[in-house]
C-alpha cells in the first residue's frame, strides 16, 4: 500500500500542472511544504572528503549533526553528493542512514568518480556508464527508499566526451540523458522503489542548447538547472524563460550565495537579504517546483559557520520551506 501511495504522490509531483500549489509530496516529514522538492546540498563534505573520510571514525559524528541541522529547516530532501563507485559505498551509507534517522529522503546527486576523472579515477564512456550506473542501482537497493530522486549523472557536459557546446554532439548528449532516464526508471522498477531518476542538472547555458520541446518531453518534462547569477530577479526571469521555450516545469539543482566571482563578497546580513529575495520570487513561479540549495556547509555560500553556528539565512530559508497553512 504505501508503494501504491508513493507512486499515486509521485504522478501528480511530474505531471506538467498548470499551476503550482502547495501539496503533501511522499516524504516523512508532516508539514505542509512550499514546493515538492525542498533541498540543501551537502557537496563540500558528502563528495570531496569522501574517501579522506572514508576511515575517520569521528566523521558520523560530522554527518549527523550536518543532517539534523538540515532536517530542522523544513527540508523534505537532502542532497548527497558521494561518488556511486563501490570504494565509497560505505560513506554514501553513512549519509544515507542518517538522512532516514531525521526523517529526510535523499536526491542523490553524486556520479561515478570516472566521468570526471575525480579522485584519480581513469576516465569513462558513455557505455561504460550507464552499465555501471545500473548494476550500482540493482546491487544496492537497501540505500534507496519511495520518494527519493536520483541524478546519474549530474552537470554531465563536465565529463565524458565533453561539453556539446563544445564538441558539436548536440544529438549525441540529448540521447545519452534520455537513454540514461529509461535505464535507470527500469533499474528503480527492477528493485521495486518508487524512486525519480530524471534530475540530472546541467549548467543554465547548456540547458539552453540541449532541452528542446521534444528532449524535455522525453525527460519527463522535468528541467533541473545550476544557475548563479548576479540577482535574484535574473535567477528567476532565466528559469521562466527556459521553461516557456521548453514545456517545462523547473527545478533548480543549484542555487546559493554568495559566489563571490559573480555577486561578490557579501556580510551574513546581505546573504540573508539576497537568499530572502531570491526565495520569494521563486515562491511566485508556478514554472520552478523545486529548489537545492548548495551548500549548506564549507563553502563561500554556506549557511552554518564552521562551528555550526547559523547564518540569518537559516531562518530565513526554514520560513519558505514551512509555510504556514493557508486561513
Amino acid at each position: 500500500m504505501r508503494t501504491t501511495i508513493a507512486a499515486i504522490l509521485l504522478g501528480i509531483f511530474f505531471a506538467v500542472i498548470a499551476v503550482k500549489t502547495i501539496i503533501k509530496i511522499p516524504t516523512l516529514n508532516t508539514h505542509i511544504t512550499r514546493w515538492n522538492i525542498q533541498s540543501i546540498d551537502t557537496m563540500k563534505f558528502s563528495r570531496d572528503l569522501a574517501r579522506e573520510k572514508l576511515n575517520d571514525k569521528n566523521f558520523p559524528n560530522i554527518i549527523d549533526t550536518q543532517v539534523s541541522l538540515i532536517a530542522k529547516t523544513g527540508a523534505t530532501h537532502i542532497a548527497i553528493a558521494t561518488p556511486y563507485d563501490e570504494e565509497f559505498i560505505p560513506i554514501l551509507s553513512q549519509w544515507v542512514r542518517a538522512a532516514r534517522k531525521y526523517k529526510l529522503k535523499v536526491w542523490f546527486r553524486g556520479n561515478l568518480a570516472g566521468w570526471e576523472g575525480w579522485f584519480e579515477y581513469s576516465k569513462i564512456d558513455r557505455k561504460t556508464h550507464s552499465q555501471n550506473i545500473e548494476k550500482f542501482i540493482v546491487s544496492n537497493s537497501g540505500l534507496f527508499e519511495d520518494g527519493d530522486v536520483f541524478a546519474s549523472c549530474p552537470e554531465c557536459e563536465n565529463g565524458g566526451p565533453g561539453d556539446p557546446r563544445q564538441t558539436g554532439d548536440i544529438e549525441g548528449h540529448r540521447k545519452f540523458l534520455i537513454d540514461e532516464y529509461q535505464m535507470t526508471s527500469s533499474a528503480f522498477k527492477k528493485i521495486k522503489k518508487v524512486v525519480v531518476s530524471n534530475f540530472n542538472s546541467m549548467n543554465y547555458d547548456v540547458a539552453k542548447v540541449i532541452m528542446d520541446k521534444n528532449t524535455t518531453e522525453k525527460l519527463g518534462g522535468i528541467i533541473v538547472v545550476d544557475h548563479y547569477v548576479s540577482s535574484p530577479d535574473k535567477t528567476v526571469t532565466d528559469l521562466e524563460e527556459l521553461s516557456k521555450e521548453t514545456n517545462g516545469l523547473i527545478v533548480l539543482g543549484e542555487v546559493g550565495a554568495p559566489i563571490p566571482d559573480i555577486q561578490g563578497e557579501m556580510t551574513d546580513s546581505q546573504q540573508n537579504e539576497w537568499i530572502a529575495q531570491l526565495f520569494k520570487k521563486l515562491s511566485e513561479s508556478n514554472k520552478i517546483i523545486g529548489i537545492n540549495y548548495w551548500t549548506g556547509f564549507g563553502s563561500s555560500t554556506e549557511i552554518w559557520n564552521a562551528e555550526y553556528k547559523p547564518h540569518l539565512a537559516v531562518h530565513t530559508i526554514s520560513s519558505f520551506f514551512k509555510p504556514p497553512l493557508a486561513p
